[in-house]
This record gives C-alpha cells, structure tokens and sequence, in this order.
C-alpha cells in the first residue's frame, strides 16, 4: 500500500454525481479534509474481516474482491466490485465490523473518508441522506438482480454470462486476464471448479475464445452473447 500523491477533490471527483453532488461547499470541505487516497498492490489486503468500520470507501480505479475465510482458513469469495463501487456504505448509519475481507485483485486506487465527516453531513442534509439511501437500495437491487440473472442460467450461460460482465463492465475489451482463479470463478457463479474448468475449454475447442493462462480473448461475441441470453 501506498499513499497517492494525486491532487484531487470530492467536489471535482468524476464520482460526484453518484453520491456526493447534493453536499454543500461547507460539506464538501469537511468531507475533502478528512479524505485520503491510496494505492494498492495486486494482492495486497485492503481490510480484514473483523476490523472496525471508521471510514467509508469507494473505488477510484482497478478491481477488489470481498471473501470470507471459513474454520479451516479457505477463502470464499463473494463479489468483485469496480471502479465507481461504494464499500461498507450501510456503515454510515450503524457502527460495525467488516463481515468480509477486502484485497485488490489489480492495482487499485481507493478513497477513504473518516465515517464521522458523512455521518455529520447525513445530519445536517436531508437531501445527502436521501441520496446515501437511494444508492444504498440501488446497490442492494443489483446485487439480487444478478444472482438471479445467474442462477437462471445453466453451466455455459453462467461462465458466458461473466466473460460478458468482464468484457463489458470491467475491461470494456474483447481481450483481458481473468483477474480471479478458475475456483473463486465457480464460487461467484454457483459452479464447481471442476464445471468452470471445462465449459472454458469447451468454449476454447469451439473457437469461442482463445486462451492462454489467464488471459482471455473473446473470439465470436455475437455467439457467447447468444450462449448467455439462452441459457
């Protein structure tokens, strides 16, 4: 971890509108002093399970994965979440714990605000209280609608189903590294690894894709776009 040394504000953040945009500029300048930047390491632990919650998060650039670690110290993931996503966002009005472990799976750029900044801002303005609620339900939503989206699927509609978010929502390329293993892949789409491991290379055989490693080219996105829609 390092600290960044990029100059920047909330009021000037390309994130403003998602949450911040309804703060006053006495609000803003609070918010702004208790604000840290910082950069992460591929690998490298953002929080742990357990520690308290004092600041609120949201990504500025790369991936992170939330797990739990179970009694014999396996990890299970349970989301990977992009640049734009809000973490520990419902602990603006409880005092908690993280319930989960949070790691950089690329190199990724997070601002920390002190929860005492926001909580003062959630007092004071209704309207930042409103917009905090409404994001926090917006998060809440999609999280259902893609466990549904997925859970309706079956083997190849679930792995073409992800290939299709990395491409469109996190790399926004036909051509990327999994930023995950085969295992924690099969966890997030309620497969085995065993399952994941072989509709990737059934998808690799067909000419679909092509693989190397980890790294994945999409070779026909009309039909791995027609493989999840059916299924």
């Amino acid at each position: 971890m390092k600290t960044s040394n990029e100059i920047s504000s909330c009021k000037t953040c390309v994130y403003r509108k998602l949450l911040f945009d309804s703060l006053t500029d006495e609000e803003y300048l609070m918010v702004n002093k208790s604000r840290k930047e910082f950069i992460y390491s591929r690998g490298e632990i953002i929080r742990k399970e357990g520690d308290s919650i004092d600041s609120f998060i949201y990504l500025r650039s790369g991936l992170i994965k939330l797990y739990k670690t179970d009694k014999n110290g396996k990890d299970h993931i349970l989301s990977l979440n992009k640049s734009g996503d809000f973490i520990s966002l419902l602990s603006i009005f409880s005092n908690s714990e993280y319930k989960y472990s949070i790691a950089a799976v690329e190199e990724t750029k997070i601002c920390v605000i002190d929860l005492n900044s926001l909580r003062q801002a959630v007092d004071t303005n209704s309207k930042f209280a409103l917009r905090v609620l409404n994001r926090m339900s917006r998060v809440s939503d999609d999280i259902i609608e893609s466990q549904f989206e997925i859970r309706q699927r079956q083997v190849k509609g679930r792995i073409a189903y992800f290939l299709l978010f990395l491409t469109n929502k996190i790399y926004r390329s036909h051509e990327f590294r999994l930023p995950i293993t085969r295992r924690e892949i099969g966890e997030l789409i309620s497969m085995t690894t065993e399952n994941t491991i072989r509709t990737l290379s059934e998808f690799k055989k067909d000419g679909i894709i092509s693989m190397d490693g980890r790294t994945i080219n999409i070779l026909d996105y009309e039909r791995i776009k027609g493989i999840s829609n059916t299924g």
